[in-house]
Formats: C-alpha cells, structure tokens, sequence
C-alpha cells in the first residue's frame, strides 16, 4: 500500500523563504518512496512524502518549525493511495 503525508505550514509574513530553505533542510529518519515540496502565496509551503507502508504504520514526519518562522502549527494529513490516474 502507498501511503501520503501532507504537512502544510505557513509562515510569518515575508519569511516564506525562509521556511522553504527550513524545510528542504529537514531529513527523515528513512528515506521515503518519494518527495515533494511545494510553495504558495501567503508564504505557504507543502511537502508531500510517500511511503510502502500500512495506512496506519509509524512514519518519519517533518517537525514543527520554530514558533517564530509560522503563524499556526502545522496541519498534516494522511492519506491512502487508491488508484492510478494517466495522463492525457
């Protein structure tokens, strides 16, 4: 099974640079299947990883940032891959 953590965070106005250099800076314990990361207007970044693992197995997650560099905790999801789509 394929699994997918999503773990969004905002950062302080201005500081959206910042938080993605924190964040490609950030190793997990065990590589995943894949990484990607993401950024938005409002100074928002995404990182995506995925996993071969039961939905519910203990995965490596990227910690919080320093309370100063965001302006919420981070929000993070889990999801289960169920199918394939091709492009067209």
């Amino acid at each position: 099974m394929t699994v997918a953590l999503m773990w969004e965070a905002r950062a302080v106005p201005g500081r959206g640079e910042e938080l993605l250099a924190w964040v490609q800076e950030q190793r997990l314990d065990g590589p995943p299947l894949r990484r990607e990361t993401f950024r938005a207007p409002q100074d928002r970044v995404l990182v995506i990883t995925w996993w071969d693992a039961p939905y519910d197995a203990e995965l490596p997650e990227l910690p919080e940032p320093d309370g100063e560099l965001v302006t919420r905790a981070v929000h993070r999801w889990r999801f289960e891959a169920v199918g394939q789509s091709l492009s067209l």
